[in-house]
């Protein structure tokens, strides 16, 4: 009897230790060291070849490369990234979510004032001119800044009217002119510097509207305003269409599932290129570094997310934090947006995410990336928090978040060139949404440096989040302070 007894005893011993030896459970823990070192920028370029060849598979729609949503290169982003996982499937729970978007491509436009061809942009969303063909009207200056209906004058009606940015959405301001009767709307800049925006949400009164800049707006409003006659012509050529469109998420099987540290980027381009930086450099760093994360045990949960339509509104982002349940929310102990990596005139920025008006939490990970540039004697700069992203969601919803990036159409500085090095006068990125954001538009060693310190972050919460503030019941409060001054932004373009 004691013999089978201690048989059973061996048996149960056995089967213990084979589940104690697991092969995830063989893996080591992650280290920051670890992780970084797989980050090569040999790996980082390669995976830029094949998504640039994605990419060109909008050709045939579109006339040149592009990913954005709804089109065959924003589809075979997706594909890619979904297969690359797919071979991690003993490590990851992979998932998705589809949803619905607008989305625009402009075809043509332009817009003559006099005898003047302007350089205008035609705004993001904006409807075409009617039948697609130009409409001529005077010009008429809006009152104010066009934000309330009784700011257009009695003759707006078969005009094209001219509208100050300001207080109010352009989507606002373009609703306005059409119920007034306008053909056509600009929009001009109260400050220096060009005026590309979005009008958001379609609606019926939308017309087609376009903007200028400041400069090129004033000898028009001081004719206007000494009673002079200027005719003008407008003319768009646009579509506005609601496709299905998809987020990928991964999350690990191992780890403390209560308890994840979850980082995005975005996986579509605009309509005008590629989106090999945007958000090319982010959408693949975060991939790379997900097939090395496979290799280690992780303490806590680690949940990647390739966000769709960040670029008409980041609607995918926004549209995952309104699925979650509280339960599901609290769980996020923080968000790491990663979006623009590789900025051929590039500055290492870091999102100034304070705590005084962000959810606790935004502060410290800010700290992490700082402290990180500082060890590896890089310089750096704060930038501003103002909902450009996909980490809007995520803080609106009482997450903490923050993220880096390498900057986008800013102008560089002097300041910034004796830090960064580079060119000052000219863009962070001169081929931001441009057809040029392709395999030539990528600092590659800049790149190399961010990914390992994205690898960083995402080794240190992995592993644990002591001295990490908790999670609290209390989301967006201190975010909606922030929302009521000055918030120009929901995603890449100016909305107001």
């Amino acid at each position: 009897m004691k013999s089978v007894l201690c048989v059973v005893a061996f048996s149960t011993l056995a089967v213990s230790s084979v589940i104690q030896q697991s092969p995830e459970s063989r893996k080591p823990l992650v280290s920051s060291a670890a992780l970084e070192h797989d980050i090569t920028s040999k790996n980082l370029f390669k995976r830029a070849k094949q998504l640039y060849k994605i990419a060109e598979l909008g050709v045939e729609e579109y006339g040149h490369p592009t990913r954005v949503i709804g089109s065959k290169g924003h589809v075979g982003t997706v594909d890619y990234v979904q297969n690359t996982l797919s071979k991690l499937a003993h490590y990851y729970d992979v998932s998705n979510q589809t949803f619905e978007a607008v989305t625009g491509n402009i075809l043509n436009s332009s817009l003559t004032l006099g005898d003047d061809l302007l350089p205008a942009s035609a705004m993001s969303l904006t409807p075409p001119t009617k039948d697609k063909a130009p409409v001529n009207g005077p010009l008429v200056l809006v009152a104010n800044l066009g934000c309330d209906e009784s700011d257009y004058p009695a003759n707006t009606t078969g005009s094209i009217a001219l509208i100050s940015r300001g207080e109010c959405p352009f989507g606002q301001k373009s609703a306005n002119a059409g119920k007034a009767g306008a053909l056509a709307a600009v929009v001009y800049n109260n400050i220096a510097g060009n005026l590309s925006g979005t009008l958001g949400q379609p609606e019926a009164n939308h017309v087609a509207t376009f903007g200028i800049t400041l400069e090129e707006a004033q000898p028009y409003i001081t004719d206007l305003k000494a009673g002079k006659d200027i005719p003008a012509s407008a003319y768009i050529d646009a579509i506005v269409k609601v496709v299905a469109t998809t987020n990928v998420m991964a999350q690990t099987r191992g780890g403390d599932q209560d308890n994840c540290v979850m980082l995005g980027g975005h996986s579509d381009s605009v309509t005008e290129g590629p989106g090999i930086n945007d958000d090319g450099s982010g959408t693949i760093a975060l991939l790379e570094i997900a097939v090395h994360l496979a290799k280690y045990k992780v303490n806590n949960c680690v949940r990647f997310a390739w966000w769709a339509a960040e670029e008409e509104g980041l609607l995918g982002s926004d549209y995952y934090v309104s699925q979650l349940s509280e339960e599901e929310n609290l769980k996020i102990r923080l968000f790491m947006d990663y979006d623009m990596l590789a900025s051929p005139n590039f500055a290492y920025q870091v999102y100034n995410a304070t705590n005084a008006v962000n959810p606790v939490g935004s502060e410290e990970l800010r700290d992490l990336y700082t402290d990180y540039y500082t060890a590896h004697g890089q310089n750096f700069t704060y930038i501003e928090f103002n909902g450009r992203s996909d980490y809007d969601a995520f803080i609106v919803a009482g997450i903490p978040a923050g993220g880096i990036a390498t900057g986008a159409e800013g102008v560089k500085t002097e300041d910034e060139v004796a830090l960064f090095g580079g060119t000052a006068g000219d863009w962070y990125d001169p081929c931001y949404h441009q057809l040029c954001d392709d395999l030539t538009n990528l600092a590659i060693d800049a790149w190399e440096f961010n990914s390992k310190l994205i690898a960083h972050s995402v080794a240190t919460y992995a592993i644990s989040f002591d001295g990490f503030p908790k999670r609290i019941k209390t989301p967006g409060v201190k975010r909606n302070k922030l929302r009521q001054s000055n918030y120009l932004y929901h995603g890449p373009d100016l909305v107001m």
